[in-house]
């Protein structure tokens, strides 16, 4: 804990930024005074019970041990795995469906492919509204967006009264081709309105107006069946936060890395999806800016899992495309398809709290299955028994028993060597301290095939890349896991343990708004393109305005385009501001092609290039935009600086080594050494291995040369 923000009583009334990230394991909070960069941070326990509970006693730690008031807080961030959580674990509202007659099973038939073509048992995901909920009525729209046949009122009213007879507590409403005209979807919603008025209420048209019936009708179903849920949660939290006495703003951090008000996340809560991992990954993009460094590898390993995204260009690839609660967790096809602006990256189950044991085949398997924070891997000492990596980072001497959480929590290392001991040494033949070893060698190594196959998918050399190492676990692991990767430099900055609420709070407002409109590109409309742009770049500035009213905005424009009759877009850049006209049609033309080829590898002249969907991406300055070097705390100590701290033995597999560590807040900038050795923080813990070489860049990073 880097006591750096201010005198004893604390700046003056609302000048600090607050960024709550909660993870399965470890809720993160983040305090930043935007005018001088100074931080403090803090990490506890999640209470999955109720997660606001481990916010406000985060935020009230961090403020206490600063001596500061709630006051003085002008914005919370928060980023929150709930709606996953929710998807995943099926603990969602009860919700029913109106969908047009005949398609009431698009949501189950799916995508008819296999994740798996040799499995002959097969496990589906279900569809989150069961079959007797999902009602037709007679409506219907043309994909050009001529109302073929309005909605019936009376088959609309039965189905309402059907599901409101069945309890359902929250509708999706997916029409055919509503994209192109939702007069028949809003009517349905009026009528909703009229006869259950409580009903929340989610319709594609609004939820996401794309071409494409599976993915609209998955994403506005998974709406509405976290709805409920979500609205509670955040409308719970923003009040316990004034009792608290909080009386600044609050948002909430969307998939792409950006912020939104409550009210929008409340309507719209798929766009929470990847909230805390999408925080990580805009930090990174921050520490690569400041770096100057155009490509990082981003490695993100709290307690749960692990995160691995590619920055380029200071920015994180983000993409449309996503799958949630998959049941083969890294098989594509195996999840709901939910297509919403969201961070690309891979996450694996691959976290601090990530069980080890001995598989059928008589292997050694880690993951996905979690201790989380209850009860937590054994060495926690609340009840686990069964063998995480934790556990063998503790045995294998990387974690400081006494020093865990800055001296919070004290690690039980004999009961993490019980465990690993008893579910992987017996099984294997090996001792406790050899299980350890293998156990951190494994997870090491699924992380790594992970991030070359995501690599590989993006056509990228990873040896070209620094790593940025964060959360918990993610500095014990990082220099392994660059070995295995090529990578030869190690980037550790201040706090990682906590760098994903640093990224809620260096989020700037956003929000991505999209419209379907098919058309050959010599053929278009550009009067209707042009009239489609402008409305979605109004609606992204009023949401905007929910956070921040006015002020200084960026808004970038796309178009998806593919080859005629394709199945499969890319995304094109479209000038800023100012409207389409015809003679700007080749530009766009060009620009296609060449992301075609650069994704491809080709181009197929001769074949007409058509758009699909128009995007537009509205966006304002972050509420903390500076990010300086910490002031280093002054820690009672005899050492002098760049001296260690003691000595304990470490294992790097062969035997036990006397390796030193250090405290990192003792580290002064330009300060060096050389593997083994370990640098202890109260979040986190950087292992540097033999033959690695560490240094303090003069903004407080720790650079590990391999």
């Amino acid at each position: 804990m880097h006591r750096t923000v201010s005198s004893a009583r604390g700046p003056a009334p609302r000048t600090l930024v607050a960024g709550a990230d909660i993870g399965g394991t470890f809720t993160d909070i983040c305090l930043l005074e935007p005018r001088t960069g100074r931080s403090a941070t803090r990490k506890v326990l999640t209470t999955h019970r109720d997660p606001a509970d481990a916010v406000l006693a985060g935020l009230a730690g961090a403020l206490a041990e600063e001596g500061l008031a709630p006051a003085g807080i002008a914005i919370v961030v928060h980023a929150t795995t709930l709606a996953t959580n929710a998807l995943i674990e099926r603990t969602g509202a009860r919700t029913g469906m109106l969908t047009t007659r005949g398609f009431r099973d698009v949501i189950e038939v799916g995508y008819e492919q296999l994740y798996d073509l040799y499995d002959l048992h097969l496990d589906l995901p279900a569809p989150l509204v069961p079959r007797a909920l999902r009602r037709p009525v007679a409506e219907r729209t043309a994909g050009d967006g001529e109302r073929i046949e309005a909605l019936d009122g009376e088959s609309a009213d039965a189905a309402i009264r059907f599901l409101v007879g069945r309890g359902v507590e929250s509708v999706a409403i997916c029409f055919l081709h509503a994209y192109a005209n939702p007069e028949n979807e809003r009517a349905a919603a009026d009528r909703i309105r009229a006869l259950a008025p409580d009903l929340p209420v989610s319709i594609s048209s609004e939820v996401l107006p794309e071409l494409g019936e599976l993915p609209r009708f998955s994403t506005t179903v998974a709406n509405a069946y976290v709805q409920p849920l979500v609205s509670r949660y955040l409308g719970g939290l923003k009040e316990r936060l004034r009792a608290a006495g909080h009386r600044g703003a609050f948002t909430v951090v969307n998939s792409r890395g950006g912020t939104m008000s409550p009210e929008t996340a409340a309507r719209f809560p798929i766009r929470m999806l990847e909230s805390g991992p999408a925080a990580g990954a805009h930090a990174a993009s921050v520490h690569a800016r400041r770096l100057r460094l155009r490509n990082l590898l981003s490695f993100d390993m709290g307690g749960t899992s692990a995160k691995i995204c590619l920055v380029r260009n200071h920015a994180p690839q983000v993409t449309v495309e996503f799958e949630a609660a998959r049941i083969a967790r890294f098989k594509r096809k195996s999840g709901l398809p939910v297509r919403i602006p969201v961070v690309d990256l891979i996450e694996i189950g691959a976290g601090g709290g990530s069980i080890a044991r001995v598989d059928d085949l008589g292997l050694p398997a880690v993951g996905p299955k979690s201790a989380g924070s209850e009860p937590g891997p054994a060495c926690y000492a609340r009840g686990g028994r069964e063998p995480t990596v934790t556990d063998a980072d503790a045995v294998l001497g990387y974690l400081n028993p006494e020093y865990f959480l800055g001296g919070r929590l004290r690690l039980d290392t004999r009961a993490a060597e019980t465990a690993l001991d008893e579910h992987v040494g017996r099984p294997l033949g090996m001792s406790a301290v050899e299980s350890a070893w293998t156990v951190f060698r494994q997870v090491n190594e699924q992380m790594a095939r992970a991030a070359a196959v995501h690599a590989s998918e993006h056509g990228v050399d990873l040896r070209r890349f620094a790593l940025l190492a964060f959360g918990g676990a993610g500095p014990i692991h990082a220099a392994h896991l660059a070995r295995a990767l090529g990578i030869r430099r190690v980037v550790v900055p201040p706090d990682p343990g906590v760098l994903s609420a640093l990224g809620a709070v260096l989020a700037p407002p956003c929000f991505d708004l999209a419209a379907s409109y098919k058309a050959e590109l010599d053929r278009l409309d550009l009067d209707r393109v042009n009239r489609l742009l402008a409305e979605l770049e109004a609606r992204g500035q009023a949401l905007l305005d929910e956070v921040e009213a006015g002020g200084r905005r960026e808004v970038v424009r796309q178009v998806d385009m593919r080859y005629r009759n394709q199945r499969y877009e890319v995304p094109v850049i479209l000038p800023p501001s100012g409207e389409l006209a015809r003679g700007g049609l080749p530009a766009v033309e060009g620009a296609f092609h060449r992301a075609y080829e650069q994704r491809y590898g080709r181009t197929i002249r001769g074949v007409p290039a058509e758009t699909v969907t128009w995007r537009v991406s509205v966006s304002a300055p972050p509420p903390a935009a500076a990010l300086r070097p910490p002031r280093r705390g002054a820690e009672p100590s005899n050492a002098r600086p760049g001296d260690p701290s003691g000595r304990r033995p470490a294992w790097f597999g062969g035997g036990f080594v006397d390796a030193p560590f250090y405290r990192r807040t003792r580290l002064p900038a330009g300060a060096r050494l050389e593997g083994p050795a370990i640098i202890e923080e109260s979040g986190s813990t950087t292992v540097v291995p033999p033959g690695a070489r560490g240094a303090v860049d003069p903004a407080g990073n720790l650079v590990l040369e391999l």
